[in-house]
């Protein structure tokens, strides 16, 4: 009886916890060289005001350029996960991703056989690719719903040889010379950092399937997470009454070392989940939403981590939303054999 009333105790102070595994030195003794992450936040270019010119972001690259990344992530949907949420419309949405049906009239490739030949394009891609082997490869990543890779090798066409040909009719032409128009992070960053840098693509990274939250009351859910953060938001409007002033600036250097801070991102984090954790619900909508957020972003990092499972040892640039960064440095960080590079740092 003395017995059984000593463990009965022993497990009242320890609360029933568990022992847990401690993971993080098993790659103490690791052999070759450890891989360097580096995620940058970034605000979403699509809500820079009408002045933004993307030459203001230059000095950013600059400095990642200087990290000399052998892959870059971006936060899109990549053509696998586009193929199926396209069969899926009843649980993913009509209008998941973006029609791929200019580049499947051009090509005759659907999304799936689109990425097979761009897998094995990749797998023989030369030093020195000729025009036409890079026209061929934008109009194959075009029909595989990957836009962003598809404008990295348009970039890296000599201005004469920007045009049809290859694959690419006159309208993946027209696609593909207005995406150096376009405001998306994706395009003026990542793609434009891969051509200066000579890489064949980005790697889209970013998760939405696990977005589907059923709930009996939609518009009750979205109402109790705009709620919560309302009631939390204080910190959050200031944070962004000081983006709203960087962003006017020639050079937005300063906005990204602003926003890739630790404090900054600290606060983000609270504000983003800190409410919703302490909102009260009947139905548990706030927490629900955080578990989605946990979702996406943990499918996220397993996105990017295999972008180089078979690439042990690489220099790896993971471009995001800023309020993801915190997850990313966190969940990349328990990784064997992987490094998060400090971006504060990197952009002083």
């Amino acid at each position: 009886m003395r017995t059984l009333l000593a463990v009965g105790c022993l497990l009242v102070l320890s609360g029933g916890a568990q022992a847990q595994v401690d993971l993080k030195s098993l790659d103490r003794d690791m052999a070759g060289p450890r891989a360097q992450v580096l995620v940058l936040g970034s605000v979403h270019l699509n809500g820079m005001p009408a002045s933004f010119n993307p030459a203001a972001l230059d000095g950013v690259l600059d400095r990642l350029a200087a990290f000399r990344p052998d892959i870059i992530t971006i936060e899109a949907e990549n053509g696998e996960e586009c193929d199926l949420a396209a069969r899926h419309p009843a649980k993913y949405g009509a209008d998941y991703c973006a029609s791929t049906a200019v580049a499947m009239a051009a090509t005759g490739l659907d999304v799936p056989a689109a990425l097979a030949q761009v897998d094995q394009t990749l797998k023989a891609w030369p030093a020195h690719p000729t025009p036409a082997q890079r026209r061929r490869l934008a109009a194959l990543f075009m029909a595989a719903n990957e836009r962003a890779s598809g404008y990295v090798q348009w970039l890296q066409l000599p201005a004469a040889e920007r045009h049809a040909g290859d694959s690419l009719d006159a309208a993946l032409v027209e696609a593909l010379a207005k995406f150096a128009r376009r405001n998306d992070e994706s395009f003026q960053i990542a793609a434009r950092l891969a051509a200066r840098l000579g890489l064949a693509r980005v790697s889209a990274v970013d998760n939405h399937t696990g977005d589907h939250i059923d709930v009996a009351d939609v518009k009750a859910f979205v109402r109790s997470i705009e709620a919560a953060w309302a009631a939390g938001g204080a910190a959050l409007k200031e944070r962004q009454k000081r983006e709203e002033v960087l962003k006017q600036a020639a050079d937005l250097l300063p906005l990204y070392r602003a926003i890739n801070d630790v404090d900054s991102l600290r606060m983000l984090a609270e504000a983003n989940v800190g409410p919703a954790m302490r909102a009260k619900s009947d139905q548990g909508y706030p927490q629900m939403w955080v578990a989605g957020w946990e979702i996406r972003n943990l499918r996220m990092v397993a996105n990017i981590r295999e972008t180089f499972r078979e690439r042990p040892g690489a220099r790896v640039l993971s471009i995001v939303g800023a309020s993801h960064k915190p997850w990313f440095d966190n969940w990349l960080g328990q990784l064997q054999g992987v490094d998060i590079v400090d971006a504060a740092k990197l952009l002083k």
